[in-house]
């Protein structure tokens, strides 16, 4: 793999693109690491909504168990794989929130269901049964019957301001190619390393 792209958001477009036009269920799929204030990690699997030169972006609870890390520790890495391509994508940086316009039109674009949704969970809290839900659910529905459906208060998005995004391909008997963008700064000019498999 050649360092032939000077800007890692032009190659991931490029990747992105490759990996939606694949037989992946969902490319938007990533593995989103975290680690709280005693820096205990935690990983699930998050929807990236939004990628560009500012960052790259997923929504959530603001009371998730992801959330409140983000919050003590405002640091994260992403990583997708694109099995049918062979290729994975590291993306690793401070995370800000989107601002409330951003998080406002992302949450209007959503299906209805989805909005009752983010109302209706108390998310990561524990409950008793599945019944606790489907009526808090059954409650937001007929509370918004016929309205239009703000967004919560406690629900908002974040962005990874990327200061390296790591591009790997597999290739036969793990002699993988390894490509790494790394900045100091958003202002900076972005590096670029290749390293061993």
């Amino acid at each position: 793999m050649a360092a032939n792209h000077q800007d890692p958001i032009t190659l991931f477009a490029t990747w992105f693109a490759e990996a939606k036009a694949s037989t992946l269920r969902d490319p938007t799929a990533m593995a989103l690491a975290t680690a709280s204030r005693d820096l205990m990690p935690a990983v699930r699997m998050v929807l990236m909504k939004q990628f560009d030169h500012e960052g790259l972006v997923f929504y959530t609870n603001l009371t998730s168990a992801k959330a409140r890390a983000l919050q003590e520790n405002p640091q994260a890495c992403a990583c997708f794989y694109w099995e049918p391509l062979k290729r994975q994508v590291r993306v690793t940086g401070r995370v800000e929130r989107v601002t409330d316009a951003e998080a406002d039109a992302y949450f209007a674009s959503r299906p209805r269901e989805s909005q009752l949704g983010a109302w209706a969970s108390l998310q990561s809290q524990p409950m008793k049964e599945r019944a606790e839900f489907e009526g808090r659910l059954e409650m937001i529905t007929k509370q918004y019957e016929g309205q239009t459906i703000p967004r919560p208060p406690h629900w908002s998005g974040f962005r990874i301001v990327a200061s390296s995004i790591e591009f790997w391909t597999d290739r036969p008997f793990r002699l993988h190619d390894r490509l790494v963008y790394t900045r100091t700064s958003p202002k900076d000019p972005w590096q670029t390393q290749l390293l061993y498999p």
